[in-house]
């Protein structure tokens, strides 16, 4: 999953808050990840026990991928044919074959629509569920997701894979943050996860660092307490302690031990690979996951590069995750949420590309109580914005999150005190429960 140059000529990377900081010295990220569960705050009963979230940076295309339209104008329409699914009357993409046969796992959003065309703005509001202030920076479902449902003793709450980005915290504090694996899984090698791997070290000098590092804590007193930044630094280095020296952290990285039945339904991609080291993540206790697939910035050769690259990348990734979540017993309490930012023009234009466009876009849906093996909403016959009544961001966020069963309309308090609920804007969407 590298990285890759939008057209405002932002790199992803750019967007990436990748710190340096460690108590140990062995590089991880300065993000911090334990969390302290919210006092009652989330629902015992809710069927979503975790989460992975699927980001498709760059912005892809509704219109040749989930929402196709075979009978718009030649403008519009596309080179790509469609083809059936598992579901009656439900059409995909002729190039996600894989996806089509695992149709009835997941639900399809259509017609979801904003107006927020830049890629930074975009990935704000489709990452937190709200739209952006100048003045405010929310946090990411992953932050909330860390907060709310803590994490185990010798896990992060939340790992992105490889890296999360854009202020993935916002106003809740660095001890929210991702755990980031800094590179994507290679099929058949153990994942040498940073941190996690000593490096030439042992464990008792480790264990001599850590006790010099309390000596000199001892001088600053209860200043390191007082100071949110400081604290979550203290916390970092606890947790990344514990991992270390953990050897269900270490394996729950590691995915030559997964079965030849359950690595055989991914392809050898980094994508395919990450899909299923979320899978196994959430089967050892993490409660949230980021992965990314990026490249759908398409305003030049958007049929090209779609067939060629990012259809069969998307097709091999999510349909060995489904299909793994299922045969492990887990998609019923895992909840699925994949998105970009935004969707493409309908309009072809002259590079044969498709430009931005946040009028039209989809989102896919799956597990958590959310029922699979339906479209809900619906684009107009040209694919230019919903038929009928919009699904916002807010409203998907809405239902991600309530899935989870977390109370959407929660409020936090930033640091100056002001009240902010986790969704503002959004409604949980009825016919996805």
């Amino acid at each position: 999953m590298a990285n890759h140059t939008y057209c405002d000529g932002v790199q992803r990377r750019d967007f990436l808050k990748v710190g340096a900081l460690s108590g140990f010295g062995l590089g991880l990220g300065l993000p911090q990840f334990l969390a302290k569960a919210g006092d009652g705050a989330v629902n015992p009963n809710a069927k979503g026990k975790a989460a992975i979230f699927v980001r498709l940076s760059g912005g892809p295309t509704h219109m040749d991928t989930f929402d196709l339209k075979p009978d718009a104008p030649d403008t519009h329409r596309g080179e790509f044919k469609e083809i059936k699914t598992n579901v009656p009357g439900v059409r995909f993409c002729e190039h996600l074959p894989k996806l089509a046969k695992v149709a009835d796992k997941f639900a399809i959003l259509r017609g979801v629509s904003h107006t927020l065309a830049a890629h930074a703005l975009g990935t704000q509001y489709l990452m937190t569920g709200n739209r952006p202030l100048p003045s405010l920076r929310f946090p990411s479902y992953g932050a909330v997701v860390s907060k709310e449902m803590g994490s185990a003793k010798e896990l992060p709450a939340f790992v992105a894979v490889p890296n999360q980005g854009n202020d993935p915290t916002g106003f809740l504090g660095v001890e929210y943050g991702p755990f980031e694996t800094g590179a994507a899984p290679r099929a058949g090698v153990r994942m040498d996860v940073r941190g996690l791997a000593l490096r030439g070290i042992t464990l008792d000098e480790v264990d001599r660092r850590n006790n010099l590092v309390a000596k000199y804590d001892q001088a600053f007193g209860d200043f390191a307490k007082d100071d949110k930044i400081l604290a979550g630094m203290d916390e970092f280095s606890a947790k990344a302690y514990q991992m270390m020296r953990s050897t269900k952290a270490r394996e729950a990285f590691d995915l030559t031990r997964e079965s030849p039945a359950i690595s055989g339904l991914f392809d050898d991609q980094s994508f395919s690979q990450s899909c299923l080291l979320a899978t196994r993540l959430v089967q050892s206790g993490v409660k949230f996951v980021t992965l990314n697939l990026g490249g759908w910035d398409t305003h030049n050769d958007n049929f090209n590069r779609l067939k060629t690259t990012n259809l069969p990348a998307l097709d091999a990734g999510l349909s060995g995750l489904f299909a793994t979540l299922e045969e492990k017993g887990m998609l019923e309490s895992t909840s699925v949420f994949v998105t970009g930012e935004f969707g493409r023009t309908p309009k072809i234009n002259a590079r044969t590309g498709r430009d931005h466009y946040p009028r039209a876009m989809f989102c896919l849906m799956a597990g958590g109580g959310m029922k699979g093996g339906q479209v809900i909403g619906a684009s107009d016959a040209k694919g230019e914005g919903p038929k009928d009544k919009a699904i916002t961001p807010d409203d998907v966020a809405a239902s991600f999150i309530h899935s989870l069963g977390i109370d959407p309309t929660k409020e936090y308090h930033t640091p100056s005190g002001r009240p902010v609920m986790i969704v503002r804007d959004g409604t949980v969407i009825p016919e996805l429960f």
